[in-house]
């Protein structure tokens, strides 16, 4: 097999003053210098980099990102440097912790009806956002979808997250869980919880297919894993990813009680129990009794209109005549009732954490 190598070159305009800063200050191995009487390029390579500095060469000086475990064993803790060639580099942590920033609540509707843009995202999917304002970066809400089915051109990854859900709203779509055996499909109704970094790999939807995704905090990295294949050889139903465990929850062996909103049903996706309150999620469809004011204290209450119709009144506000694909936010504190549903009305509710407080609030005025 013919040896490639790749190299990335970097201008100086004297090598005799880079050189101790690559290789004393960066801890970089000095691999190739010419010509011997008057250096003018130097290669050299460290940290998973390979640098080629050449004298009068036509690039910007660029910067370097040096990440790792341990920071401060590189540059004697420097974080930031300039190289004498002008190289910026910034030394980061290889894996810094996750940063859930404060919520920024708001009361927030999003209509379908209002002809939100649909975005081509990773792997060809089609992305809706449903809380444009995302909170102050605490959450990510979308709608997926993927119009023609068939195998999904993704590849094994992970998520650094707080909490993530897969929500099945139309069609199916089949995944690969890192340690939860062979295929899983998820149809209507169904959901996964996909626990921080447990490793996934998108198969095979249908046409049409359409799901939610929620996604906290808004902002997170998505890595690829070259070295892992999906399914893995062991089964580990009960293994927890930073105290989450995977759910793979179907609606069809639902149990429908009623819900803490008079007027409601809901079933539990058991979520709440398996993330250990970090977050809960239910479905929520018209019941018995009259619907009432109340307050929330959850930091997130988010919903989802799956099917037919409700009005949603809250105070200081205009009612919303919601229908099937809107969205809302409300935040805690604010008296809302969840008034004259559909008899076919369905609901998804994503709150943060699992367990809070509900209160009747006197109506407005």
């Amino acid at each position: 097999m013919t040896e490639t190598r790749a190299e990335i070159r970097l201008p100086t305009r004297e090598l005799r003053d880079d050189l101790p800063f690559y290789q004393n200050v960066l801890g970089m191995r000095l691999d190739m210098i010419y010509p011997a009487d008057d250096p003018a390029v130097a290669v050299l390579s460290g940290h998973g980099l390979r640098i080629r500095i050449e004298k009068g060469a036509a690039e910007a000086p660029g910067t370097i990102r040096i990440l790792t475990g341990d920071p401060d064993a590189v540059a004697q803790g420097a974080r930031v440097l300039t190289a004498p060639n002008g190289t910026r580099v910034e030394i980061d942590e290889l894996n810094p912790p996750l940063v859930l920033p404060e919520t920024e609540h708001a009361f927030v509707v999003r209509r379908l009806a209002d002809q939100a843009p649909w975005i081509v995202g990773r792997a060809g999917m089609q992305y809706r956002d449903l809380v444009p304002s995302r909170l102050g970066g605490a959450m990510i809400a979308s709608h997926i979808r993927i119009p023609d089915g068939g195998p999904v051109p993704d590849m094994v990854h992970f998520h650094k997250v707080g909490f993530q859900l897969i929500f099945c709203v139309k069609g199916w779509v089949d995944v690969l869980y890192e340690d939860q055996g062979d295929l899983r499909r998820l149809y209507p109704g169904d959901c996964f919880i996909q626990p921080p970094e447990i490793r996934h790999r998108v198969v095979e939807a249908s046409d049409g297919i359409e799901v939610i995704e929620i996604g906290v905090p808004a902002d997170h990295i998505t890595e690829i894993d070259h070295d892992m294949t999906l399914p893995t050889p062991q089964l580990r139903p009960d293994r927890e990813w930073q105290g989450q465990r995977f759910v793979h929850n179907v609606a069809a062996t639902g149990d429908w009680r009623p819900f803490r909103l008079s007027g409601y049903d809901a079933r539990d996706t058991t979520i709440a129990e398996n993330t250990k309150d970090v977050a809960g999620v239910m479905v929520v469809r018209k019941g018995q009794g009259t619907p009432e004011w109340t307050r929330h204290d959850a930091d997130i209450l988010f919903g989802f209109v799956m099917a037919g119709e409700m009005l949603l009144e809250g105070e200081g506000k205009q009612p919303y005549r919601l229908a099937a694909g809107d969205a809302f936010v409300i935040p805690p504190g604010m008296a809302t009732r969840w008034a004259a549903p559909s008899a076919d009305f369905e609901l998804l509710e994503v709150t943060l954490p699992g367990r809070f407080r509900t209160v009747p609030a006197p109506p407005p005025g």
